[in-house]
C-alpha cells in the first residue's frame, strides 16, 4: 500500500444510490469515478458472504481500471426468514434490481410465515462489508452491522434499497425517513 493520499477513487458499483452515499462521505478533494465512467459492467457476485462479494468487486475493478477501488456488498438479513434475503438482497428485486419488488417479496415471505406478522416485532439487521483494493494487490476490509426491525409499511423517500422498511434500533424512523447524514 502506498502512503500517498488517495486523490482518485473508483467506487466499485453500478448502483447510483450506493455511489451517491459513498461519494458524500469521501473528502471533497478526491476525484470519484464509477465503472460507468469506463463502460464496465459489474462482475458476477459469486461469494458466499458480503465480505467475499465486496472483495470480488473491489479486486475486479481495481485490476481492470488500475485504480484504487472501494467496493461494498450490503444487504438485509431478517431473522424469521433465516437471514434472507441476505447476500441475495439486490437479486430479490429481479434483473433490474427493482427494490419495490424486493420489498413486496419481503412482505409476502413474512405473510407466508405468519399472516399476523405485522402485529409482531420482526427483527433484522442491515450488514455492509467494504473493501478497498489497490492495484498492487493490497486490500483492507471492514464489516458493519445495524440491528433493527422491519416496518409494517414503506416509509420515506431517502436512500435506496430496503431503506423504507428498515428501522434501526433506538429509532422510530426508517432509514428511508432519515437524512443521509444520520443513516
Amino acid at each position: 500500500m502506498s502512503k500517498k493520499k488517495i486523490l482518485k477513487l473508483l467506487i466499485g458499483s453500478n448502483n447510483q444510490g450506493k455511489i451517491k452515499e459513498i461519494k458524500d462521505l469521501v473528502p471533497k478533494n478526491v476525484l470519484i469515478y464509477s465503472p460507468k465512467d469506463f463502460n464496465i459492467e459489474s462482475p458476477e457476485e459469486i461469494g458466499r458472504s458480503f465480505l467475499e462479494n465486496s472483495l470480488i468487486k473491489a479486486k475486479f475493478f481495481s485490476k481492470k481500471i488500475k485504480m484504487v477501488c472501494l467496493a461494498d456488498d450490503s444487504g438485509l438479513e431478517i431473522d424469521v426468514l433465516n437471514g434472507a434475503p441476505g447476500i441475495y438482497s439486490a437479486r430479490w428485486g429481479g434483473k433490474k434490481n427493482n427494490f419495490n419488488l424486493a420489498i413486496n417479496k419481503v412482505y409476502r415471505q413474512l405473510e407466508k410465515i405468519d399472516e399476523n406478522w405485522f402485529k409482531k416485532k420482526i427483527t433484522a439487521k442491515f450488514i455492509c462489508a467494504l473493501t478497498i483494493y489497490w492495484p498492487n494487490n493490497f486490500a483492507a476490509h471492514v464489516i458493519g452491522e445495524v440491528k433493527g426491525t422491519i416496518s409494517k409499511t414503506k416509509k420515506g423517500n431517502n436512500g435506496f434499497g430496503y431503506d423504507p422498511i428498515f428501522i434501526p434500533q433506538n429509532s422510530r424512523l426508517t432509514f428511508g425517513q432519515m437524512k443521509p447524514s444520520k443513516k
